[in-house]
């Protein structure tokens, strides 16, 4: 009968390297580490891209190009449905208060407005940015919104 206990693993299995047995063993006084040097240290991690003391590869070649990355503006996203579930009637939606209720962090950053879920409450917004999908449900809730600079 076959079950899990009579199993057994007839792949062939590779010993393990025994290092230092010997001269015999093909791997006996160096351990196949060679001589002197870095690799033949113990606990030694060979670096991505070291040459041996010579400067590196990446170092060598010229920095080319130009990336955009510094320049860019970061915003703080905001969806319509965390104001629905955290302002009331009458509030004004901006970067205070959404610092306030723990929406956004930092008062530095620029806020865009996303148009993820539903606006039932009637509130005004002052925001740096708002998509396409949000202007829409805006204006089709008729709430008021400013943007700033």
């Amino acid at each position: 009968m076959n079950d899990l206990s009579t199993l057994k693993n007839t792949r062939p299995t590779k010993g393990r390297k025994r290092v230092g047995r010997g001269n015999g063993s093909g791997l006996g006084k160096t351990c196949g580490r060679g001589h002197k040097g870095d690799g033949s240290r113990a606990g030694y991690k060979r670096r991505l891209g070291y040459e041996g003391g010579q400067l590196r590869l990446h170092l060598k070649l010229p920095q080319r190009g130009f990336s955009n990355a510094r320049f860019r503006t970061e915003y703080e996203t905001v969806n319509l449905y965390q104001i629905d579930q955290s302002f009331e009637d009458g509030d004004t939606v901006n970067i205070e208060s959404l610092c306030k209720k723990g929406l956004i962090s930092g008062k530095n950053k620029k806020v865009k407005l996303l148009g993820e879920g539903k606006i039932t409450k009637k509130v005004s917004f002052e925001m740096q940015s708002i998509s396409s999908g949000a202007r829409e449900k805006l204006q089709k809730a008729k709430l008021s919104f400013t943007l700033d600079a």
